[in-house]
């Protein structure tokens, strides 16, 4: 022991050696505890530079510009281990590579695939006169490297690359480089591995978000308490609604009424699914489907609704529904007015005969002569009721609107007048032809007439007034027939004109009205390439005008259903 402490002395006064030999053996210790500290330095410096979000191209810059003190090389790069596929990802610098990114190296007289399946660090030396051995030996030759040392990288004894230096200098790196080397390739290893699962989870965390922003549909995600927590942008759509305003409001207070249940209470308690449609505070009506979300404990920590307006849907079902009974109601008509045409035929051909025995100046005659006239009218009211409701795709061709005036007179001007209401008509002589169905256009002035004798009904006033008048008129150098319809019934809120004609909407009170008339007749002057207007004010009655395009020579081959 005693010996060996001496000898110790001795190294290290120089006792032994001269004094250059001590201060050379000092000088190397002292750079070789330097490169030590290098290396510890590096190690740690790539170990605290990295961050989830650097490049991977980055980071290998950083490798190679620290490495430049200890070992000498001019490129690097990385292939990972991924689904049993070795594939390039990174290199540096970038204008280094033979290899394009994403290049799968087959297994066989591979070099880094050596080095993966030896479990151990290849140096290779690239000789220009022997033919290549290795697949990669054509890429090291065109970059000029012929020094090549590979490093398998593994984390949690699971190989995830390959880490490879190369030199432009034919210099095979020391042992305890290479074992260095090794270690700094175990501490990447470990870099690469956090950066891969968290960009796997940033990715997911992602896909989830934009497929949340992407769904068409309102999604709203609440916690225990009703507090909103996350929603897309058709919230924002649907509600008109800033982010700000919508997080300000829990989700009872955007979707539902005091008095309405909601839907999150039954997912509260259950923890299970739960439905319910309901009305929004804007008349839309909506499928609402509450999903809980459980943490890995299975415990509920809030809960996703699903929001999808159904308020076309619904309109279109009830529509449907409408039509079938209006079809069915025409069937009924129909049966109906061929049932009574045989009395009625009966009354008049009796009435007829009774009159040829009847004296003309006699008190009866003038009474057959009533039922006689009165038949007629009932003929005529049937034939039109029929004409009405028949189904069959309908046919355009020029028509006159005076025409059809006449025909709907017949139908509803009885009852009109029998409710105390004063009818005007005023059409305008050699009116031109318009291009359409008769019995659509038909259709379209039976609904005004109808909705101004309903809304004259409900004028307290005692001169009740509708007036019908047809003119023609040149409009943006389109001649035109104009259908008015005015009366001074209790007009229409400046507010709901645009909503009048919508499916369902109306200003009639329940089992009034159906909120199709104006709906239907909109779409049929649409047809008819022309256009429904209104003017109206609230207590001072209604104006609607129907504006339909003069037939023009040619458009008779034109036919519309």
């Amino acid at each position: 022991m005693l010996d060996h402490k001496k000898n110790m002395i001795d190294l290290l006064t120089g006792v032994k050696s001269s004094k250059q030999s001590y201060y050379s053996e000092l000088k190397e210790t002292i750079t070789e505890l330097e490169k030590k500290n290098m290396k510890l330095e590096i190690i740690n410096d790539v170990t605290k530079g990295f961050n989830v979000n650097m490049s991977m191209e980055e980071m290998l810059r950083q490798v190679l510009e620290k490495l430049e003190h200890i070992v000498s090389f001019d490129r690097i790069s990385l292939f990972l281990h991924e689904k049993q596929e070795l594939v390039l990802t990174d290199f540096y610098p970038e204008d280094s590579f033979y290899f394009k990114v994403g290049t799968v190296l087959p297994r066989e007289r591979s070099l880094y695939w050596q080095a993966i399946e030896e479990n151990r660090a290849i140096f290779h030396s690239v000789s220009e006169e022997e033919a290549p051995f290795y697949h990669e030996e054509v890429a090291f030759q065109q970059l000029h490297l012929y020094s090549i040392l590979c490093l398998p990288l593994y984390s949690k004894s699971r190989v995830i690359g390959v880490l490879s230096f190369g030199s432009k200098q034919g210099v095979k790196p020391l042992d305890e480089d290479i074992s260095f080397l090794q270690q700094l390739g175990d501490q990447l290893a470990v870099c690469i591995e956090n950066a891969t699962l968290y960009n796997t989870v940033l990715r997911s965390k992602k896909e989830w978000e934009e497929t949340f922003q992407a769904v068409l549909d309102m999604l709203i995600f609440v916690d225990l308490n009703h507090n909103i927590l996350r929603f897309n942008p058709a919230v924002k759509d649907f509600f008109h609604m800033s982010e700000d305003e919508i997080y300000t409001k829990t989700c009872h207070d955007l979707l539902f009424s005091e008095n309405e249940s909601c839907p999150l209470e039954e997912s509260y308690q259950t923890k299970e699914m739960s439905y319910q449609q309901l009305t929004m505070h804007n008349q839309r009506i909506c499928d609402i489907y509450t999903y809980p979300v459980f943490n890995q404990a299975h415990e509920m920590y809030g809960v996703i609704l699903y929001i999808n307006d159904v308020t076309q849907h619904v309109h279109t079902q009830a529509q449907l529904l409408q039509s079938g009974k209006l079809a069915a109601i025409g069937e009924m008509a129909a049966g109906v007015a061929h049932e009574l045409n045989n009395p009625l035929t009966a009354i008049m051909g009796n009435a007829q005969l009774l009159l040829r025995d009847v004296d003309d100046e006699g008190e009866s005659f003038d009474l057959l002569k009533d039922i006689h006239k009165c038949g007629e009218r009932s003929r005529k009211i049937i034939r039109n009721l029929l004409t009405f409701s028949r189904q069959e795709e309908y046919e355009f061709a020029n028509c006159s609107i005076n025409e059809a005036v006449e025909q709907v007179m017949s139908l509803i001007g009885y009852q009109i007048k029998q409710q105390n209401i004063q009818l005007t008509l005023k059409l305008a002589e050699g009116l031109p032809a318009v291009y359409g169905n008769l019995q659509q256009l038909e259709q379209i002035i039976l609904n005004l007439l109808i909705n101004s004798k309903d809304a004259c009904e409900e004028n307290e006033t005692d001169q009740k007034r509708i007036e019908l008048e047809t003119t023609v008129e040149m409009i943006d150098e389109r001649r035109e027939v104009l259908l008015k319809v005015c009366d001074n019934g209790i007009g229409i809120d400046a507010t709901k004109h645009k909503d009048i004609f919508h499916p369902f909407f109306t200003t009639k009170e329940t089992m009034q009205g159906t909120g199709l008339g104006l709906s239907v007749s909109l779409g049929i002057a649409e047809a008819h390439e022309g256009l429904i207007e209104v003017n109206s004010e609230e207590g001072e009655g209604s104006t609607f005008t129907l504006r339909l395009p003069v037939a023009t020579e040619g458009i008779n081959e034109k036919q519309g259903g």
